[in-house]
């Protein structure tokens, strides 16, 4: 239950985005900085959390890639901070994932992490 200030508790019933415990701009950056790197290398390293939360907008920027029209790679290039990956990413997707739809990213659960027992997982591309 979230405590809302007052005397009553509100549940998240129906809420469908992952908060991790930021404000949404800071969440922003951290989300296109985790995507960004995960399009650079292919596989990282995270909390479990923030893979599921970074799934979303990996996914959608490789549907961007798969259209590939002049109005998708701009708003890519809004997204992704390196322009060189969001090129990358435009020549490359179409004949890696041109028969698949969706399902772009593989979490696999790995053990927690030392110092705080944080479950970690890594995210990679498929």
């Amino acid at each position: 239950m979230i405590d809302n200030g007052g005397r009553f508790f509100a549940m998240k019933h129906g809420r469908k985005i992952h908060r991790l415990s930021r404000p949404a701009d800071q969440r922003r950056a951290l989300l296109r900085g985790l995507t960004t790197q995960l399009l650079k290398h292919g596989r990282i390293k995270t909390t479990r959390a923030k893979a599921s939360a970074m799934r979303k907008y990996v996914d959608k920027m490789i549907t961007l890639a798969k259209e590939g029209s002049l109005h998708k790679r701009r708003q890519a290039l809004g997204f992704i901070y390196e322009k060189q990956i969001v090129h990358a990413l435009f020549a490359e997707v179409p004949e890696r994932y041109g028969d698949r739809n969706g399902g772009y990213t593989r979490i696999i659960r790995t053990l927690p992490r030392r110092g705080d027992n944080a479950p970690m997982a890594y995210i990679e591309l498929v």
